[in-house]
């Protein structure tokens, strides 16, 4: 089964340029997690007829957003946290409401919950860093540990952060920015420390490879990028994991896909 992971940074441009069609004509994924969508179904004109679409699109017009395209139909599927992480306090702030954003999708399939994230970031000025590690970071692994306890957990997505310097071009410039603070860093910990793995790392230890470039500067061309979309699974789903890759060869969005592979 191949899983795959993109931040399209809006739906309807990525298949405007065509890049949406040609990458599932080429690598035919079995499920295909999308963030960023920007959109509602029906607004992208997506002719995908092998494919469930489920959708869960922000409040506001135009912004965030997240689906699962699959090829396989799931058991079930939750749109958001449960209500327990969704009741914390917090949750408004003056960048928005990340329960109102369609961050959060999860679809249930019989070896594994797969859950679709797509994490806030900290912002230029780090506003919204407290807010990513005392609110966001809380729940998104509470919510994962009480999945955990039915079954194992795939959760994939863009999770704004790049964990170590090698997944970074510039970590020394870039020490403290948004993406790369020790605040937003510890929340990739607490992940790794409580039972989930970082599939790519873990297959590929010592590669330096990059999933994000800035649209400034020439930076893709340049390979000036970061690592920030990933592939987490709990341990135990390891020996079930055949392959982990980052299709940097795939242009259409700022970022681009990533795959896993499960056998």
């Amino acid at each position: 089964m191949k899983l795959f992971s993109w931040n399209v940074n809006g739906l309807r441009a990525v298949l405007s340029k065509g890049a949406f069609q040609s990458f599932i004509e080429k690598y035919q994924p079995d499920i295909l997690c999308l963030q960023e969508t920007k959109a509602h179904q029906g607004q992208a004109e997506v002719d995908l007829p092998e494919y469930e679409e489920i959708w869960n699109s922000a409040e506001r017009a135009g912004y965030s957003g997240t689906a699962i395209f699959t090829k396989i139909k799931p058991l079930s599927v939750r749109y958001g946290f449960f209500e327990e992480q969704e009741a914390l306090d917090g949750w408004e702030d003056a960048f928005g409401d990340a329960r109102r954003e369609g961050r959060v999708l999860t679809a249930e399939f019989e070896g594994f919950y797969l859950v679709n994230v797509y994490v806030p970031n900290e912002k230029d000025d780090l506003g919204r860093m407290k807010y990513r590690e005392t609110v966001w970071d809380k729940a998104l692994l509470q919510y994962m540990k009480k999945l955990e306890q039915t079954k194992p957990v795939v959760i994939c997505g863009d999770f704004n952060v790049a964990h170590e310097e090698i997944d970074l071009a510039r970590p020394k410039e870039n020490e403290g920015h948004a993406g790369f603070t020790q605040s937003g860093r510890r929340g990739m910990t607490n992940y790794l420390s409580n039972g989930f793995v970082d599939t790519w790392r873990a297959l590929h230890p010592d590669e330096q490879k990059f999933s994000w470039w800035s649209y400034r500067g020439g930076a893709r061309m340049r390979n000036v990028g970061w690592r920030i979309d990933y592939f987490l699974a709990s341990e135990g789903l390891m020996k079930q994991i055949k392959n982990a890759e980052i299709h940097d060869e795939v242009m259409g969005s700022d970022h681009c896909p990533i795959e896993l592979e499960i056998i």
